[in-house]
C-alpha cells in the first residue's frame, strides 16, 4: 500500500491551480503563495510545474495532472485532500487556443483537444473540487473559471476556443447556482492580452475583424494574478461572479 503524500508545513488556506507550470496559472500560482497560501500546482508536464514550485519561495505540492482524464483529477483531488484535509480555491486555469485555422479547415481532433482540454477539463476538476468542498469541515469554498475576452467576442479563426470559453460561462453559473447551499461560491475572470507565451504574437501581429494583421497591446500578468488573489480572499459571503481583466487599448470594446 502507498503511502499518504507528507503534508506541507506551513498553514493557510489551499488552493489548487491548473496548468500552473506557465503563464496566467504560475503567475496567479506564485501571487497566492507570497500571500500565504498553500498551493497545489497542476498541470501535464512535472518539469515547469517544478519550476513554479521553484519560484514560489514556500512548499508547492507539484501534482502532474492531465485534466482531460477523470482518474487523474480524481487523483489530484484525493491527494490535495490527503496533503492538507480542505481544499479552499480551485483556480481552473488550464486550456488552450488550438489551431488558428479557418472552420473548414478545422479537423475533428483539433476540436475535441480544445472541447476535451477547455470544458471538458474544467468540468472535471469543478466537479472534484464541489465534491471536496460539500464534504468538507468547514464546509464550502471558491471556484475561479478562467474565461477568455473570448467568452464574449470571437477572433478570427477560433470556433472552438471561442466555443468552449461561452461553455465555460454557463459552467460558472451553473456551479455558483448549484454550490449555495453548500457555500461554495464560483466566479470568472475573463482577461484580454495578458503578457505570457500564449499571447507573444500579439507583439508582433495577429488578425483582425477586418481581416488585418496587426499587432495589439499587452499588459502584465501579474496584474491578472493580483485580481484573481482578490476574488479568492474575499469572504465566502460575496462573490465577484465576473471580471474583466484586460489590457487597456486592446481591440474589444468595438471589435469588428
Amino acid at each position: 500500500m502507498n503511502a499518504s503524500p507528507a503534508p506541507l508545513a506551513a498553514p493557510g488556506q489551499v488552493a489548487v491551480v491548473t496548468g500552473a507550470g506557465t503563464g496566467v496559472g504560475r503567475a496567479v500560482a506564485l501571487e497566492l503563495a507570497a500571500a500565504g497560501w498553500r498551493v497545489v500546482l497542476a498541470g501535464r508536464r512535472a518539469e515547469p510545474l517544478h519550476g513554479t514550485a521553484a519560484l514560489a519561495g514556500r512548499p508547492a505540492a507539484v501534482v502532474p495532472t492531465d485534466v482531460t482524464d477523470p482518474a487523474a483529477v480524481d487523483a489530484l483531488f484525493d491527494e490535495t485532500a490527503a496533503r492538507f484535509g480542505r481544499l479552499d480555491l480551485l483556480f481552473n486555469n488550464a486550456g488552450t487556443f488550438g489551431a488558428p485555422v479557418p472552420v473548414e479547415e478545422l479537423s475533428y481532433a483539433d476540436w475535441r483537444a480544445v472541447v476535451d482540454l477547455n470544458l471538458t477539463g474544467a468540468f472535471l476538476c469543478a466537479q472534484a473540487a464541489f465534491r471536496l468542498m460539500k464534504d468538507q469541515h468547514p464546509q464550502g469554498g471558491r471556484i475561479i473559471n478562467n474565461g477568455s475576452i473570448s467568452a464574449h467576442v470571437p477572433r478570427p479563426h477560433s470556433i472552438a476556443y471561442t466555443a468552449t470559453k461561452h461553455a465555460v460561462t454557463g459552467l460558472t453559473k451553473s456551479l455558483s447556482l448549484d454550490g449555495r447551499p453548500y457555500r461554495i461560491a464560483c466566479g470568472q475572470i475573463d482577461i484580454g492580452n495578458a503578457a505570457t507565451d500564449m499571447t507573444s504574437a500579439m507583439s508582433t501581429g495577429v488578425r483582425q475583424a477586418d481581416g488585418r494583421i496587426a499587432a495589439e497591446p499587452t499588459m502584465d500578468v501579474a496584474d491578472v494574478a493580483r485580481t484573481v488573489r482578490h476574488m479568492a480572499e474575499l469572504p465566502l459571503e460575496a462573490n465577484v461572479q465576473f471580471a474583466t481583466v484586460m489590457a487597456t487599448t486592446m481591440p474589444y470594446i468595438g471589435r469588428g
